[in-house]
């Protein structure tokens, strides 16, 4: 499989770092429009290659999309990154002429692929991507909730770590839909476990509220620590999503995608749990919502239209 990142910044870096380290790809493109960045960081990855056991060929391109012709998937990174103080939201006037172009350009060289969005505001970049593309739904596909939710699982395991249970990340279970946004998104703890047990068991409300409010402003925490936006996690998060695609796994996942009358909405792009595989998202999954996490995901989708509303004066 050949796959295409958009951008070669500190995620789109990451997302082809982790491709060619899973060994999943025959190659990775990684194409940015500052010259020799992207150049330089494929072959920083490729002399890593016998260090780490890969035969992924990771190569990198300035602006040359013919580079990219025949991928199968092409995820998309571009965009400004939040800095301290900003929301995801505040950066649609600038982002969303950067990702029409940069699918616009992908499209041309690769009209069969799968594209994984990743820019922000990302809710309404994978719905811009959908409009604009006239794409298949299955074939656009946003990134936050797998984000989201691994954020979630961190930290309920530091709460179920204090709580005095040994627990690990890959010890939880845990789900986050709605908009992939600091105030919208809806971390379900109904849904939540540890090894099979439900957390609501083990903690407490207050343990609960805890680890559901860090992971709402995990990205912003990340951000004013780090002074810029995440990348190990938001890379990781995607490169599972493309390997899900890769090796036609059909696992479940929580993406963004668009929804028509599931969850009772239409014409928007949300995150909800999703079967990938080979053809890209191939089913949504209904989860039964009740009191206040539909209240909340009701709110998440009122946003999420908001924010859409605002894509026409972005692009002027």
């Amino acid at each position: 499989m050949k796959v295409t990142v958009v951008g070669a910044g500190n995620v789109g870096a990451t997302v082809a770092n982790v491709l060619a380290t899973k060994n999943i790809c025959s190659e990775v493109v990684l194409i940015d429009i500052k010259e020799g960045v992207s150049e330089g960081k494929a072959m920083d990855i490729m002399q890593t290659a016998h260090l780490l056991n890969f035969d992924t060929t990771v190569t990198g391109v300035t602006n040359d999309y013919a580079a990219t012709a025949g991928s199968q998937v092409v995820v998309v990174t571009s965009g400004i990154p939040r800095k301290p103080g900003m929301s995801r939201e505040d950066l649609i006037g600038t982002n969303a002429k950067i990702v029409k172009s940069v699918v616009d350009q992908a499209l041309e060289y690769s009209p069969d692929a799968i594209f994984i969005i990743i820019s922000n505001p990302m809710d309404a970049m994978t719905y811009l991507t959908f409009k604009d593309s006239k794409l298949p739904r299955n074939r656009v596909i946003g990134q936050g909730g797998m984000l989201d939710s691994s954020r979630f699982r961190y930290f309920l395991s530091k709460a179920l770590q204090k709580a005095g249970y040994p627990a690990t990340p890959t010890d939880v279970d845990g789900t986050v839909i709605g908009g992939h946004s600091d105030k919208t998104m809806v971390p379900l703890v109904s849904l939540a476990t540890y090894r099979g047990i439900p957390v609501k068991e083990l903690l407490t409300e207050e343990q609960l509220t805890e680890a559901v409010e860090a992971t709402k402003v995990g990205g912003a925490t990340l951000t004013k620590l780090l002074g810029t936006s995440a990348w190990y996690a938001p890379g990781a998060a995607a490169a599972a999503m493309v390997e899900a695609i890769a090796l036609d796994a059909k696992k479940l996942m929580p993406c963004c995608v668009y929804l028509d009358g599931e969850y009772g909405e239409k014409d928007l792009c949300i995150g909800v749990p999703v079967i990938l595989g080979k053809d890209g998202m191939e089913k949504v999954v209904e989860v039964k919502l009740e009191g206040e996490e539909k209240a909340k995901f009701d709110e998440s989708v009122a946003a999420a239209r908001d924010t859409n509303s605002k894509i026409g004066d972005a692009l002027k």
